[in-house]
């Protein structure tokens, strides 16, 4: 029984969170989806947007508090944690992209060779967003490594601070490629500029927390590799250090 628990949990964090994850690139590519599209106006479109966005900043970052994680750990072995916050995740990420609402005003349309720069660069983005991803070693965004080791009676390895890839010009390239993938949509309609500010500004503030959790967990480390490497762009003295 436990073997089918630990892999039903790998494969449904792993489908929920990976269709997620490519309904979200398709989203950032091509606009939404109009498939629960409400009879609203403009205005009305932004507020549920907004709703939208605020649900998933909020999930996101009340799950990945340590007082949440000990909390549900009386009814949940902490083993399961990431997969559990991976399916979460990955269904709120869903009803975002599914009931996003389009508005009617644009601000503005790339065309000509404005339009297929911003395409290829879309596309270099994904490109370092997968080297970002595979310079960590460790990165598992739906928490199958752990449930495996359980499995297999291994013991989790303290994970050591280490730089390399993109992570030797910018302390977030994830981050840093995630936002060049949202600015670079080749139509600005209100509801997308709404969005690209509101995510902005919450992987601004997001990476800012996240610095301090790495301080905490590698210390001095982590402190030189601050003093020497910027933060989300990858500019020398541009460190936006919190």
């Amino acid at each position: 029984m436990g073997k089918l628990i630990s892999y039903g949990a790998i494969c449904s964090a792993t489908l929920i969170g990976g269709a997620s994850l490519v309904a979200f690139m398709v989203f950032l590519f091509a606009g939404p989806f109009n498939i629960m599209l409400l009879r609203v106006s403009d205005k009305g479109a932004l507020i549920i947007n907004t709703g939208l966005s605020l649900l998933f900043f909020i999930q996101h970052s009340v799950m990945i508090r340590k007082s949440f994680r000990e909390k549900i750990g009386r009814f949940l072995p902490e083993v399961y944690f990431s997969a559990f916050f991976a399916i979460a995740s990955g269904i709120v990420l869903m009803i975002v992209i599914l009931f996003w609402q389009k508005t009617v005003y644009s601000f503005a349309d790339a065309d000509g060779v404005f339009y297929w720069v911003l395409r290829l660069l879309f596309l270099v983005a994904v490109g370092g967003f997968y080297w970002g991803s595979s310079a960590l070693g460790f990165f598992d965004p739906f928490g199958r490594r752990a449930i495996k080791k359980h499995l297999n009676s291994e013991k989790s390895e303290p994970v050591s601070f280490t730089v390399k890839g993109p992570y030797r010009w910018i302390r977030h390239p994830l981050y840093f490629f995630t936002l060049i993938m949202i600015w670079s949509c080749p139509h600005l309609t209100a509801d997308r500029l709404l969005f690209n500010v509101l995510w902005t500004i919450w992987l601004v503030v997001g990476s800012i927390f996240e610095e301090r959790d790495l301080v905490r967990v590698f210390g001095n480390e982590y402190r030189e590799y601050q003093l020497k490497v910027p933060m989300l762009i990858p500019i020398k003295g541009f460190r936006l250090t919190p």
